[in-house]
């Protein structure tokens, strides 16, 4: 059964992935820990289906989402064959791979091998010919540069991805792979990174003294960033301890050690900004990453339709004025060496490691 298309005036705002011809809502979904065999289907799908209703028409995958790995994939073909029959060209689907999916040498990383097969098993479990976006996940100092973006050239030469892009690399990294991109004539249309007021690695200047947000900004590259709420860590949901049911009693991306005093005492400073701006922190942790012109979309997860509508709410959200960004700035910033503000380490960053050569 096909399900309804978003109604005039429910669709949510879109912005060009920088000089491409690609547009994105400016919120996404993100299908990372809700999504799979460890959620009951039902609720895989109301959650879809009721931000499809709203307007959000990007959702982004990635081989081993799930869990267990793949399983992400899966439960959206079952949507993509059924509810959503027919509304394939009013969807932007995006997956990915680089991190660990399978057994042997060729089970992650950047080489032609692993990027082209584990893409084909993606449509497979999607049901689908194509996505439209295909990305590096991770950048691997094991596998040459050119070896990486050129799979990703084959990928969308072939038909089997519409445009090509990557996650996680370093300001550095970026650099080198746009360059070997554009010698191979291939667009990287966007660049999905970790992003959020305890976690702004993507503003420090790397070894040219440009961040990567100067990055793609120079070379009109888009940006989708993910976990703009620090993995739940920017929400009133830890103030008080770590609830039995969390990501943090898990230990599933989100340690409790990144819940460390220091990181509560800023929880609640910024609290008391988004409570100056009448809405609760979630919603100004998200407005605040769109706050640069330079971020396309920002992905969000959740696990339920009124998390979905939560997150909507923060696209109306008021401008932020120059003594909010200021509040903010002084508990996730601190001076660099020529006395500038610089992207204070809180070890929210979990992506870090991956993001280079180390």
């Amino acid at each position: 059964m096909s399900h309804k298309a978003p109604e005039p005036g429910t669709a949510v705002p879109f912005s060009r992935a920088g000089r491409s011809g690609l547009v994105l809502p400016r919120l996404s979904l993100g299908l990372w820990q809700n999504f799979g065999d460890s959620t009951p289907f039902a609720a895989q799908r109301e959650l879809v289906l009721h931000a499809f209703e709203r307007g959000i028409v990007h959702f982004d995958l990635a081989n081993n989402y799930g869990p267990p790995p793949g399983s992400a994939e899966a439960s959206f073909g079952r949507l993509l064959s059924g509810d959503l029959r027919g509304h394939r060209d009013e969807l932007l689907i995006s997956t990915k791979a680089g991190y660990r999916m399978g057994p042997g040498p060729y089970g992650e990383g950047g080489s032609r091998k692993y990027l082209l097969s584990s893409l084909d098993a993606s449509l497979r479990r999607l049901g689908t010919d194509h996505v439209d976006v295909f990305y590096s996940h991770r950048f691997d100092p094991t596998t040459p540069l050119h070896e990486t973006i050129g799979a990703l050239a084959t990928a969308v030469t072939s038909g089997r991805a519409t445009y090509a892009a990557i996650s996680s690399y370093s300001a550095e990294r970026t650099a080198e792979a746009l360059a070997v991109a554009d010698d191979l004539g291939l667009p990287l249309v966007l660049h999905q990174p970790s992003y959020s007021m305890l976690n702004r690695w993507i503003e420090a200047p790397g070894p040219d003294g440009r961040s990567l947000l100067d990055v793609v900004g120079d070379a009109g590259t888009g940006l989708v960033v993910f976990s703009p709420l620090a993995q739940g860590v920017l929400s009133d949901r830890y103030l008080d301890g770590v609830p039995a049911d969390s990501r943090a009693a898990r230990g599933v991306s989100l340690r409790k050690e990144h819940l460390a005093p220091e990181n509560l005492a800023r929880v609640r400073a910024l609290r008391e900004v988004a409570t100056g701006r009448g809405e609760p922190l979630s919603r100004t942790a998200i407005a605040w990453t769109l706050r640069d012109s330079r971020v396309t979309s920002v992905l969000v997860g959740a696990r339920t339709v009124e998390q979905v509508d939560e997150n909507l709410a923060a696209l109306d959200s008021p401008p932020f004025s120059q003594d909010e960004l200021a509040a903010i700035d002084a508990v996730t910033t601190e001076p660099g060496p020529d006395g500038a503000p610089r992207p204070l380490n809180t070890g929210v960053n979990i992506w870090a490691a991956r993001s280079s050569d180390l």
